[in-house]
């Protein structure tokens, strides 16, 4: 595993300030074997409902440790929290982890959410003449650097024969790229659920793919590594109440919506249609699936988007 340098550390934590603006402030305690600190996008729904229920704190009161938690506005960001040390335990989509071990976060994976590729897409305004992934050449197309949707980009592209050198990417966080495809200063906008139902309902945006047969769109439950090491127990703990409201999310997908709702600032019909997207069932990390992150992995380092080639399995907890 590829160690940072004082000064690349300076500079991750720099970074990560910046990103924060507006966040509430994380603390920056080294690992506390009695607290779990969870770092979380208000977009992974049943991290947000586990946070409102109170539930994991009163199933890890016995073995005494307390849980905190850091709102994140996108993956990328949440695994520099990771990296410096803000966090313990955070849940990201495909892409940011290869962006991290390429930089040189320490992080270990942990559980996965099995494929939801209906859960992102790539959608143009509803006027738009682009009527097909081809015609998507020489456009701009805005999304999240680093996230998952950089991947899905990339592997759309290829299956219907075109470079990521053929289009121009744009990079911008969800809001500000809504606000763009609206104002036609961009072409098209790749974006995963609730946001990507967002655009759908309140903007008119047309969807020209989705994931399906491109990429899994696997999620990722990630673990800083001494935290993975000495406190398995909690992380058991964590995963089987995140299961068990993963199941109850699918059993009672409009209740979720709803409770969602004034958390998330979207209406429960809008929430709902996103949640119909993930499958809310997750797994321990297994060969096959750090072998699909070794190809995203391979990809990007041939595409120059990472600098350096990465073993994705040395993020494994051995």
């Amino acid at each position: 595993m590829i160690r940072m340098t004082s000064k690349s550390r300076r500079t991750f934590v720099t970074a990560l300030a910046a990103s924060l603006a507006g966040v509430a402030a994380p603390s920056w305690a080294k690992f506390e074997s009695q607290r779990l600190r969870i770092g979380y996008q208000k977009a992974a729904s049943t991290l947000v409902l586990l946070k409102a229920n109170g539930t994991l704190e009163k199933q890890l009161a016995p073995l005494n440790v307390t849980v905190s938690w850091t709102e994140f506005p996108a993956g990328p960001q949440l695994l520099e929290g990771l990296n410096v040390g803000a966090i313990d335990f955070g849940y990201v989509g495909e892409a940011p982890p290869v962006f991290a071990q390429a930089a040189g976060a320490d992080f270990v994976y942990t559980a996965y959410e099995i494929p939801t590729p209906r859960a992102e897409g790539v959608v143009v305004a509803h006027d738009s003449p682009i009527k097909s992934v081809a015609d998507l050449k020489g456009k701009k197309i805005a999304f999240n650097k680093g996230s998952d949707v950089h991947w899905f980009i990339v592997a759309l592209l290829r299956k219907h024969g075109l470079d990521y050198s053929d289009i121009h990417p744009v990079f911008l966080p969800p809001a500000d790229a809504r606000a763009a495809l609206e104002r036609q200063a961009i072409d098209a906008w790749a974006i995963w659920d609730p946001f990507l139902a967002a655009a759908q309902a309140q903007s008119n945006a047309r969807l020209i793919a989705d994931a399906q047969g491109v990429a899994s769109h696997h999620q990722f439950f990630l673990s800083q590594r001494e935290f993975a090491q000495k406190r398995k127990d909690v992380l058991a703990v964590t995963m089987d109440a995140l299961g068990r409201q993963g199941q109850w999310v699918r059993q009672n997908t409009a209740a979720a919506a709803a409770q969602l709702a004034p958390i998330q600032g979207l209406d429960a019909a809008i929430i709902k249609a996103g949640l119909e997207h993930y499958e809310h069932v997750y797994k321990p990390i297994d060969g096959s699936v750090l072998a699909q992150q070794q190809r995203i992995a391979d990809a990007f380092y041939d595409l120059k988007l990472i600098p350096r080639k990465i073993v994705t399995k040395d993020a494994a907890l051995g």
